[in-house]
């Protein structure tokens, strides 16, 4: 399919926002300063902002995008440790 449609949109929000919550319980696997986690876990906020932002406005490939970045942040924290998390149907790249 080559459209980004209101059903695939929603289904994409409920994978990051349930990502994202739980990198938010998890701890580290590596030691980091404490702002750095921080800010991937704001940085991903302000794109799942962003995405919903777009989506109110039937901008959907444009929400869809937004959403692909907070993912992607959220992939690139847990596969580099900054999230300790093992659900590979929530995150890209899990090794457990």
């Amino acid at each position: 399919m080559d459209q980004v449609t209101k059903e695939k949109l929603d289904k994409y929000f409920q994978v990051t926002k349930a990502a994202l919550e739980e990198a938010k319980k998890s701890h580290e696997n590596v030691d980091i300063n404490d702002s750095t986690r921080k800010h991937f876990i704001d940085t991903v906020e302000r794109y799942l902002s962003d995405a919903e932002h777009f989506a109110s406005k039937s901008d959907f490939v444009t929400a869809f995008a937004a959403l692909n970045y907070a993912h992607g942040w959220l992939d690139a924290g847990a596969k580099i440790g900054i999230f300790d998390v093992d659900n590979s149907e929530l995150f890209a790249g899990v090794d457990k």
